[in-house]
């Protein structure tokens, strides 16, 4: 086979139409072996070419007889000495970190261990692992995006939805059968119609980074259904890639993305950019660790161990340029290649330690803020790790949204019946200023959640005072244990009527207070939907039926559909719930009344008395919509309707006065938890209102109803569609009468 020297750059195996450049960054190899294979299942490499170039640590050749489709691996020469963090073993194939798609996934064997399995990691196992290791596949990149566009919803417009791209269709009765549980399937008209009419902008997909299926889970039954275990950070998840298309994984994912755009549908990705699927000295040698181990990972002291901030093993040496540069290439590559539209980062607090501790001004963030790509789309953290002081909820810096874990947490005690919390309940209402407004952040940088992947669905967090993880194998040690949930008088399924009527109010109130609190509200795939997953808070490794969205709604569950559908036309149709500024707290130009205000049950505002005594659980909010104090795109005024929300968290009764409104105004009652229906009721300031136990009331003020535009609910639903989903306003919907 002929070979040319080729080039250093780019990193990978890049097809120009001509043949294939090869580049494999290595700063401690003494020798590198490009392995090529004739098919998925050859136990041995046809071809292994030992690639003589090397520039600036960067081994490379050019073949001209290569095509896209050729299956690759890598044999790396170098001192096994894991005392001082060296793990080469040339007898062991190794995936290219740089690898766009995955030829052929791992095939469990003892010969894939660097060391000899029975034995300490200090031992060198000689036995060839060909047949069993991963392999990459020169992947031709081309592909016709048409007129695509990323639809660049702003943040304070944004609602994003959490979702498993197997499990959010693998079930669906409107998907062809072929296609469920993958990128096509996420594809299609009637996946993709859930969406709209639920009045998502943004689909955040856990993740899709090649992961292998974990060899002690596949032992036990179980396989790695959530994806934070990733081996390589170009290549999408071969395991979600229809069968029936003669497509490659790259060309469906980009099929998919396609279709969410047309949608006005963002793509948000979860990355976990901390760790990798090789664990500690006790792990595989797949990638990495075969590579150039010591520059790869933060080795600890000792170098024979790895520091291990994720609880996985090992942590990505943020350190190295060279990493830092695997991190910026996959990151660049999936915004201008795949056209996704951000990034969540798995346990992002790693990713900021520059040495040892936390810190925000890390190189990682300096690169990312300047990078003229990244620093232009969506950006979120998860604000922690499990190492010391990893904990950083409010501590990133601009352009950053975070999971507030706070809000999740506050939000969860409030309506459980915690008392003591009015306070900072009300200031994550607010948009948490006390974590974000210092350090020059938006109400947008609060990601608010109720639930998501890790942890109880919605249903469950109503339904279970205990986590029920005993399907994982690990006699229910695993998943975390302060859930902040409340059972409602029974542990799991119920058929007490008075039980379940208080979970349905439960779960409307978390939904009512999720969309109209400041921030942007995500929500976990299939809570719409009334998902239980049994009371287990960590399905992490469970792909089947337990995570799998149910499409088929009894009654009950089509109701809480519609109710959810009708809190998120709310939130899409009020300015007052989308600010782009913080809330002053007082009068704004010499008004009477403050842009946003509390009042305790006799309608007169907060105390001190009041918001710190541990009895209340009530209060009222006010947020004025003529006091918004921002402009739209054009520079005008932002002017909205005032709305008012009443909540009382306390299994009683409370009789609320309506706080004053302009002589020529009411109240008008939109809706309420405890009302499935409610009749129209207009209240004038003084009057009071019957506030039910555990409930949420929403109120808009409304002029006389002669000066007011009259529109029916159909044309609302109309005008959210064409505002926030243009492209695809006018699709058909689905006539299943099994579909939602």
């Amino acid at each position: 086979m002929r070979m040319w020297p080729g080039r250093s750059y780019p990193l990978g195996a890049t097809w120009d139409g001509a043949g294939v450049n090869f580049a494999l960054f290595s700063e401690n190899a003494t020798k590198v072996e490009l392995c090529l294979f004739d098919s998925p299942d050859s136990p041995t490499e046809s071809e292994r070419i030992t690639l003589v170039e090397q520039t600036d640590q960067v081994w490379h050749a050019y073949l001209p007889d290569v095509m896209p489709g050729q299956y690759y691996g890598y044999r790396v020469h170098g001192p096994f000495d894991p005392v001082n963090g060296h793990r080469f073993n040339h007898n062991k194939i190794v995936l290219d970190p740089y690898a766009k798609l995955i030829g052929r996934e791992v095939r469990w064997d003892d010969s894939l261990f660097g060391y000899k399995i029975g034995e300490d990691d200090l031992t060198f196992d000689e036995r060839d692992n060909a047949a069993f290791a991963p392999l990459a596949q020169v992947v031709d990149t081309a592909f016709t995006w048409g007129d695509d566009r990323p639809p660049r919803t702003p943040w304070h417009k944004t609602f994003i939805y959490e979702l498993h791209v197997k499990g959010y269709t693998k079930r669906h009765p409107d998907v062809p059968e072929a296609l469920r549980g993958t990128y096509a399937g996420l594809a299609t008209e009637a996946a993709i119609r859930h969406l709209i009419d639920l009045g998502v902008t943004a689909v955040e997909l856990l993740p899709v980074h090649h992961f292998p299926k974990d060899r002690h889970l596949i032992e036990k039954g179980l396989t790695n259904y959530w994806g934070y275990n990733t081996l390589s950070y170009l290549a999408p998840e071969p395991s979600y890639d229809c069968k029936a298309n003669p497509l490659n994984a790259v060309h469906e994912f980009k099929m998919m993305v396609r279709a969410l755009h047309a949608a006005g549908i963002e793509v948000i990705l979860d990355v976990v950019y901390n760790h990798t699927a090789e664990g500690n000295q006790m792990g595989p040698t797949l990638s990495m660790r075969g590579v150039d181990n010591a520059a790869y990972y933060r080795l600890a002291p000792d170098q024979r161990y790895y520091m291990d901030f994720t609880g996985c093993g090992n942590t990505l040496n943020m350190q190295h340029p060279r990493v830092l540069q695997l991190i910026m290439d996959s990151l660049r590559y999936w915004v201008t290649e795949m056209h996704v539209d951000g990034f969540r980062f798995d346990l992002a607090s790693t990713l900021a330690r520059e040495l040892f501790d936390v810190n925000r001004l890390g190189a990682f963030f300096d690169i990312i803020h300047q990078d003229p790509i990244l620093s232009q789309v969506k950006l979120i953290a998860e604000p922690w790790d499990v190492g010391p002081g990893g904990y950083q909820v409010g501590n990133f810096p601009v352009l950053w949204g975070e999971w507030n874990g706070k809000y999740r947490d506050t939000v969860r005690k409030f309506w459980k019946g915690d008392g003591g919390l009015v306070s900072e309940f009300a200031t994550r209402l607010a948009g948490s200023s006390d974590l974000y407004q210092q350090g020059g952040r938006a109400p947008y940088a609060s990601v608010n959640f109720i639930t998501c992947h890790d942890g109880f669905s919605l249903q469950d967090l109503v339904s279970y005072n205990e986590k029920h993880n005993e399907a994982n194998g690990e006699n229910n040690r695993d998943g975390a244990d302060d859930n902040n949930s409340w059972n409602c008088g029974a542990e799991g399924p119920a058929d007490d009527a008075g039980i379940l009527a208080i979970r349905e109010q439960q779960r409307r109130n978390f939904i009512a207070t999720l969309f109209f609190s400041q921030g942007v509200p995500m929500l976990l795939a299939g809570d719409e939907l009334s998902h239980s997953q049994n009371g287990n808070n960590n399905t992490y490794c469970q792909d089947n039926e337990l995570t799998w969205l149910d499409w088929n709604l009894d009654d009950q569950k089509r109701e809480f559909l519609n109710f959810v559908r009708q809190v998120v036309r709310l939130w899409h149709t009020q300015p007052v719930l989308q600010r782009r500024k913080w809330f002053h707290g007082r009068s704004i130009r010499g008004s009477g009344v403050k842009d946003i205000s509390f009042f305790h049950p006799g309608g007169k505002d907060m105390s001190d008395g009041d918001w710190n005594a541990s009895f209340v659980r009530c209060m009222g909010v006010r947020l004025a919509g003529d006091l918004i104090d921002d402009v739209d795109e054009r520079g005008q005024p932002i002017v909205g309707e005032t709305l008012l929300m009443l909540l009382n968290a306390s299994h009683e009764p409370i009789s609320f006065v309506f706080p004053e409104t302009k002589p020529d105004q009411t109240w008008e009652l939109l809706f309420d938890t405890t009302i499935v229906s409610p009749e129209p009721r207009m209240a004038s300031g003084g009057e009071q209102y019957p506030l039910q136990g555990r409930s949420v009331a929403l109120f808009r003020t409304r002029a006389p109803k002669e000066t007011m535009p009259v529109i029916s609910a159909a044309a609302v639903d109309s005008l959210v569609r064409d505002a926030t989903h243009p492209a695809a306003a006018h699709a058909p919907r689905s006539a299943s009468p099994s579909h939602p």
